[in-house]
């Protein structure tokens, strides 16, 4: 393997400190779910089967434009969609994979989730949708999610968990987390009732009002 450079390093490590900030939130848990980042041709993923705790820096997988991974371990078996996900949307440089109880509860209905909270416009549009289900590992199920996830930023995969992406790390490790808040609030509201949803004009509104949130 060859030797691995600072910037690369710091990259590698933001990915472990990142997977165990997730395990420590419970939005995964020991060896579920997997993080990447753009890197040079590429992209630097977390590896297969390996629990968080146990990750360095050089356990972390670069796989290149030719899909050609580099490194003693095999990158997560998911790499097919971190792949073509980031080969597509030209604006994302982070993608992380979730089984969260709640995210991932929602995505057994096979149901986007509706605008039922102006938060909703965080993720790209008026819903956040849900990827038809494929095997786990899948170029089926990568297809599927890029799919879903071409004009927003996070989908559900039907039976199976949650995608998010962001331009960062930060701003992906935050929607990851809004998004398991949103789905636990939805939950909650399905218990007791029928949610009702913002409409569609003033959803529209907040979508344009996310566009500028947190520029100058």
């Amino acid at each position: 393997m060859k030797k691995i450079n600072e910037k690369e390093y710091v990259l590698r490590q933001s990915i472990i400190d990142a997977a165990l900030a997730l395990e420590k939130k419970k939005l995964n848990q020991c060896k579920s779910g997997n993080i990447s980042i753009r890197w040079k041709d590429g992209l630097l993923i977390t590896p297969s089967g390996i629990a968080y705790n146990k990750l360095k820096p050089e356990d972390i997988v670069f796989v290149d434009k030719n899909k050609k991974h580099y490194g003693k371990w095999k990158p997560s078996s998911e790499t097919p969609f971190h792949f073509d996900i980031l080969k597509s949307k030209k604006e994302i440089n982070v993608v992380i994979h979730t089984h969260s109880p709640y995210g991932t509860g929602l995505s057994i209905l096979g149901k986007p989730i509706p605008c039922f909270h102006y938060m909703i416009a965080f993720f790209g549009g008026d819903t956040v949708p849900c990827a038809k289900f494929a095997p786990p590992g899948s170029q089926e199920l990568s297809d599927n999610a890029v799919k879903a996830l071409k004009k927003y930023k996070a989908c559900l995969l039907a039976n199976h968990g949650v995608i998010v992406t962001g331009s960062d790390l930060e701003e992906a490790l935050i929607l990851t987390e809004e998004l398991e808040v949103l789905c636990q609030q939805i939950t909650i509201a399905k218990i007791n009732g029928t949610p009702k949803l913002v409409g569609k004009k003033d959803m529209q509104k907040i979508i344009e009002a996310v566009k500028t949130y947190g520029k100058q």
